[in-house]
């Protein structure tokens, strides 16, 4: 691969979690706004500048625009996730963490010009009223919905709105070659926490958790639940690229591996009030074997519970050391719409330890250090994460763990070769989704009469498939050695169809056989097979 491919991953890798990395806490103050923010010079001395260029500046300005740069500019005087959420980013947020919006249940492509739709949501309402993938999506009510100009948030916009209410779609359907109606009446819509769970083996469950929002915890027991009815006796709860989120949320998914008593984590505010929480006896999978992923995009709640799970010697961490985030915000509200995330307290995990990387140089250093992880061999060998002695801890069992910086996990997995991660790249920024899109769309009939268990067993992707693949990608000037990786791009192009066709639990157990981490955790669990397998191979050559 190219030079320029071996420095473009990690750089995007890391921007793309400076975005994304936080920890919400709902805001529950008891004084009044009147205590909470009483004049003062200060204050004054910004009021009345805001003034002066409002009456008096020579030019017409925005001073919004100016008050939010001085909010952002305070804000980064503080730490790296203090941050200011604008008014016209604030229905984004809150539904991303809320875990649900109201409108019509799709997932779509702009393709070419016009809505397509990938995959209705199960029992929402557009499966409801026979909406197909494929389906190309014309009209809303009186809006035009197709053209080269209308942007995605247009489009959201016009398909979203109050519950309850009705939309009439004008849809043409490209496999009967005909245009139709369908009256749609708008509903909540969930955003999946829970991304996929599914059995790996006979006896262990998999769940794969993307951010911690409120109604994460109950996706999360009614996945371990009807994993435990199919036989689940194990789990591995995969928190991998997890940026965090909800404290709470948190605290309740470390309560069900924990007995009554057993401290999860404690925090601490700037008058030193320590506030600590402990397992209740509600737990539901105690004294259980459990391997929790993480990688260096786990942050903050994924750490928590790491974190919590290995200093009270439950489970085994398994992978690479986390992102490092030990600090807690509150969202609080600025009275116009927008808001801040501003952070009350730092927390600790059961033994003492602090997990938050230093910012003492500026947010430049803080994620430029997250960077070096990529150039200084940590991903690659244990051997090179640095801790300082004064940061060693031991657990009740005696176990060293450590603190500063993340969490080191018990079980080291190393990152793929460049080009292996390119391979998992096309697939997490949807490259390969969208050529399946395309791929379906010339002939989905030729997949109608596979079922789940089928195609799972039985379909393989062929020759064809795989050249028109790398023909799309070099295309787009994507430049690798295709050939050298064929077996895991036909695995990943597999996965891709069997997500469009049947969903996200399907398309993460096929990809589950290329995944060195759940490989690792297979070979944890029962190392007398996996050393006979070995013997076996050996003798066979």
């Amino acid at each position: 691969m190219q030079k320029k491919i071996n420095y473009l991953w990690p750089t995007i890798l890391a921007a793309a979690l400076a975005l994304g990395v936080f920890l919400g806490g709902k805001l529950n103050f008891n004084d009044s706004p009147e205590k909470l923010f009483t004049t003062n010079s200060k204050k004054d001395k910004l009021n009345r500048l805001i003034d002066y260029i409002d009456y008096e500046y020579v030019d017409e300005i925005n001073t919004d625009s100016i008050v939010d740069v001085t909010v952002n500019n305070i804000l980064e005087k503080l730490d790296p996730h203090s941050v200011y959420i604008p008014k016209d980013e604030m229905t984004q947020v809150s539904e991303n963490m809320k875990g649900d919006f109201v409108g019509i249940g799709i997932n779509f492509y702009k393709y070419n010009d016009t809505i397509s739709v990938i995959r209705t949501i199960d029992e929402g309402p557009s499966s409801l009223k026979g909406i197909e993938p494929g389906d190309r999506i014309l009209m809303a009510d009186k809006d035009t919905l197709f053209g080269k100009n209308i942007s995605n948030d247009a489009i959201i916009q016009r398909l979203r709105g109050i519950k309850g209410s009705s939309v009439k779609l004008r849809v043409y359907r490209k496999t009967d070659d005909r245009i139709f109606t369908a009256n749609i009446k708008r509903d909540i819509v969930p955003i999946k926490s829970v991304e996929a769970y599914y059995m790996l083996t006979d006896d262990m469950g998999y769940i794969k958790v993307n951010r911690f929002a409120e109604p994460t915890f109950k996706e999360f027991k009614a996945a371990l639940k009807d994993l435990q009815k199919r036989g689940a006796k194990k789990l591995t709860l995969d928190l991998r690229d997890n940026p965090g989120g909800y404290l709470g949320v948190a605290e309740q998914m470390a309560d069900e591996f924990l007995d009554d008593g057993k401290l999860i984590l404690f925090t601490k505010n700037k008058k030193g009030k320590v506030n600590k929480v402990f397992a209740t006896d509600e737990g539901s999978f105690e004294d259980k074997p459990v391997y929790v992923l993480i990688n260096e995009r786990s942050a903050s709640a994924s750490e928590i519970i790491a974190g919590a799970l290995q200093d009270n010697d439950i489970g085994t961490i398994v992978g690479r050391r986390s992102f490092g985030k030990g600090l807690v915000q509150r969202e609080m509200e600025l009275g116009d719409g927008s808001a801040v995330r501003l952070t009350v307290s730092r927390y600790y995990t059961p033994t003492g330890r602090s997990i938050q990387r230093t910012y003492k140089n500026g947010h430049k250093d803080y994620y430029q250090k997250f960077i070096d992880r990529y150039q200084n061999g940590e991903l690659t060998s244990v051997d090179s994460i640095k801790v300082a002695d004064s940061l060693i801890f031991k657990t009740p069992k005696g176990k060293v763990v450590y603190g500063g910086g993340g969490i080191i996990p018990d079980e080291f997995v190393a990152i793929g070769t460049n080009e292996e991660e390119a391979v998992e790249s096309m697939d997490s920024y949807g490259w390969i989704s969208y050529f399946i899109f395309e791929h379906l769309d010339e002939d989905r009939a030729r997949y109608a009469d596979y079922t789940q268990k089928d195609f799972v067993a039985n379909f393989k992707v062929d020759d064809v498939l795989f050249e028109k693949f790398i023909d799309y990608l070099m295309a787009r000037r994507f430049k690798m050695s295709f050939y050298d990786y064929e077996d895991s791009i036909k695995l990943y192009l597999k996965a891709a169809l069997a997500e469009q066709l049947f969903g996200p639990n399907v398309h993460a157990k096929i990809k589950s056989s290329a995944d060195k981490m759940l490989q690792h955790v297979l070979e944890l669990d029962n190392p007398v097979v996996n050393q006979e397998e070995t013997e076996a191979i050996e003798g066979v050559n």
